[in-house]
């Protein structure tokens, strides 16, 4: 099915699309979580036990994305030529915390799970720009308080980020992709469920079948470099 150039896009990201910028995944064999422990890095009681654990894993994965070799690939790139050439909205809603979709271009862009670029105040709330280390003695520009700087990233047990918004464009587009997820992690899992019912057409293009997989219309399986950007072809074609 090829939607109305007009119609409303919603593409859900996940790992999967930056595994191929040399991004380590979570949930395969030799994957993050294969190494370290959630409950000791990814979970507000771990921050309030080790505040500077916490802070050394995200900083190395801070200046792991700032690596020369990092980079954004061919399906972040189609992504975000999507978005500028399509003449309805296209909305990005990405699992990843890296910054790969706005080097590629995207602007229309919902980070559900945080952004590792950024920090949060856990005493004021206030998010900032955040492009070295974080450390435990630092101190909040806007409330002066020390010792809140947290990352701003969403950690197990807290709610995902403006999940409003998501859901309205979910119920609002025609046509729903999911790229490069593995269909485990709620409430992103549900995505697809949302779309169908609020009539959408649903496409998963995966490295392979997810664990929702057979809840979507139609399904292309193969690397994100690949699959992305020859489905964006398709669909820039009707424009």
């Amino acid at each position: 099915m090829t939607p109305n150039p007009t119609d409303a896009v919603v593409i859900l990201t996940g790992a999967g699309i930056s595994q191929e910028s040399g991004i380590a995944t979570f949930r395969e064999a030799d994957g993050i979580w294969a190494k370290v422990r959630i409950e000791d890095v990814a979970t507000p009681d771990a921050f309030q036990r080790d505040p500077d654990g916490v802070h050394a894993f995200y900083n190395a994965r801070r200046r792991g994305l700032a690596e020369p070799g990092i980079a954004p690939n061919a399906a972040h790139h189609a992504l975000a030529t999507l978005e500028a050439r399509w003449p309805g909205p296209v909305l990005v809603v990405t699992q990843n915390i890296d910054d790969l979709h706005e080097r590629a271009g995207s602007r229309t862009l919902i980070h559900m799970h945080g952004e590792l670029l950024k920090s949060r105040c856990a005493h004021c709330g206030a998010v900032a720009p955040c492009p070295g280390d974080l450390a435990t003695d630092m101190t909040c520009d806007a409330c002066g308080r020390t010792g809140g700087l947290r990352p701003h990233v969403v950690w197990f047990g807290e709610v995902p980020l403006e999940m409003e918004r998501i859901y309205a464009a979910l119920e609002a587009c025609a046509l729903f992709l999911s790229i490069g997820t593995s269909g485990h992690v709620y409430p992103a899992a549900g995505f697809v469920s949302i779309a169908r019912t609020a009539g959408a057409h649903t496409v998963e293009l995966n490295l392979e079948a997810s664990a929702g997989a057979t809840l979507f219309a139609d399904h292309i399986h193969g690397r994100a470099t690949e699959v992305v950007p020859a489905y964006v072809d398709r669909l820039l074609q009707a424009v």
